[in-house]
């Protein structure tokens, strides 16, 4: 890989040709060549009401206590979610932005409208706010600005009481209570972001949104559910019409895809990197393509799309490191640890949080082992935009993060109280055209 000006020049010709290969693709999206988008040929609706079963899940999900954890010596914040969304929608009011309603999305929402118990890790929030098309930079400015203070106000607020929260300032609560703040204001685009963190990978994303011209990417996390009728009265939530949406379009072809573990998209060249991460984790967690006569179709064009979002061999692998991060665990005392929720039940295909045990870390390394393989499948058949030496580079990377993985020493935390015995560690090792791992000693 060469640097300075010509690892610039590398990357601006691979975006080239990656810009190339993808407009001849939406060319023919339309022609028996391209990728078949669905066709509804009869009407179709994008929302529906919860039944009784998924209105239980809801309120599970809102009853349930999320924690946002400070670093260093700051305290741990424990809360109701639905308390979270109350504080936080006192907080924009006093600062005079209004939130025409609040929305549930991603896994969260996945796992309220599935019939499945299967895990989730994200807990996604949509506020849509209203910027006039009219408004200047600085009102815009100013708007984005007010919601950052109503959430900081809003953490302050769930702090403990016993700690003089008074005192720390909104900078001092970003670092200590914020993961990732994103603004984008583009023509198509114009929303804003906040990650509160969580060190088990069970991240709250506030999302604050006047347009977003991609709200998901398969139709599996498409799923939507309004919650304004129960934010004052959950306790007869029961008696209430809750709608779900899919931005998938068919409300109840995601709902069959969700059911029946298929992967299915619109419009793929829309979605930022191309959906390809996504996808290849939805296949080692046994979904399959709804369409496999147009499955090699679709991976190309996520390929392409992913290239030109991530035309360096940097940008490839900073972003591969952050989804195994963010999807698969976070790290703790230099091990890593798959943290997911299944609303208070375990499932057998991934890992809870009660059994942070060298078995599950086995099972969590070889869940990112198959990803990464599988990726690399993908884009060593399905790639048509880069040149051979390109591509090789690109997966001799992902070939580098995956020897680094198979060689990583695992160590579970004590967790018995009094022992002054080292925690035991084990080593495995994943010899060439393995299927599982080794331990070595």
């Amino acid at each position: 890989m060469r640097n300075g000006n010509g690892q610039n020049q590398q990357g601006n010709q691979q975006y080239q040709q990656c810009q190339n290969n993808y407009q001849n693709q939406q060319n023919h999206q339309n022609s028996n060549q391209g990728y078949q988008e669905p066709q509804n040929e009869q009407f179709v609706s994008r929302t529906m009401i919860l039944a009784k079963g998924q209105m239980k899940r809801l309120r599970a999900v809102l009853e349930e206590r999320v924690e946002i954890h400070g670093r260093g010596n700051f305290p741990t914040i424990s809360t109701k979610l639905i308390n979270l969304i109350r504080c936080l929608r006192q907080h924009m009011g006093s600062v005079q932005v209004e939130a025409r309603d609040v929305r549930l999305n991603g896994g969260a929402a996945s796992f309220v409208a599935s019939s499945d118990d299967f895990s989730y890790a994200d807990l996604d929030l949509i506020f849509p706010i209203q910027i006039d098309e009219e408004s200047d930079e600085n009102v815009e400015k100013q708007i984005f600005d007010a919601i950052r203070d109503s959430v900081f106000m809003t953490i302050r607020e769930l702090m403990p009481d016993n700690i003089g929260k008074e005192k720390f300032d909104f900078e001092t609560l970003k670092d200590v209570y914020i993961r990732k703040m994103i603004k984008v204001s583009t023509d198509n685009d114009k929303w804003s972001l906040f990650s509160l963190n969580n060190e088990y990978g069970r991240c709250i994303e506030l999302k604050f949104v006047n347009k977003m011209r991609r709200q998901f990417e398969f139709s599996v996390d498409s799923f939507q559910i309004h919650l304004d009728p129960l934010l004052n009265e959950l306790d007869e939530c029961e008696q209430k019409k809750i709608t779900i949406e899919s931005m998938y379009g068919d409300v109840q072809q995601a709902m069959t895809h969700l059911h029946e573990r298929l992967i299915d998209t619109v419009k793929p060249e829309e979605i930022r990197g191309g959906g390809l991460l996504k996808y290849c984790h939805l296949i080692i967690r046994g979904y399959k393509a709804a369409k496999p006569w147009n499955c090699r179709k679709l991976e190309r064009y996520m390929c392409s799309r992913f290239f030109i979002d991530f035309p360096d061999l940097i940008s490839q692998e900073n972003k591969l490191r952050n989804y195994l991060d963010s999807h698969f665990g976070t790290s703790f005392n230099g091990a890593t640890y798959d943290q997911w929720s299944s609303s208070g039940s375990d499932t057998d295909s991934e890992a809870s949080t009660s059994q942070a045990t060298t078995s599950s870390l086995l099972v969590t390394g070889q869940a990112k082992y198959d990803f990464l393989m599988l990726l690399y499948r993908v884009i060593d058949e399905s790639t048509v935009c880069l040149m051979a030496h390109e591509r090789n580079m690109s997966l001799n990377m992902i070939d580098r993060v995956a020897f680094q993985l198979s060689m990583q020493c695992y160590t579970p935390p004590n967790f018995s109280s009094g022992s002054s015995t080292p925690p035991r560690t084990t080593l495995f090792y994943l010899p060439p055209d393995a299927a599982t791992w080794i331990p070595v000693i």
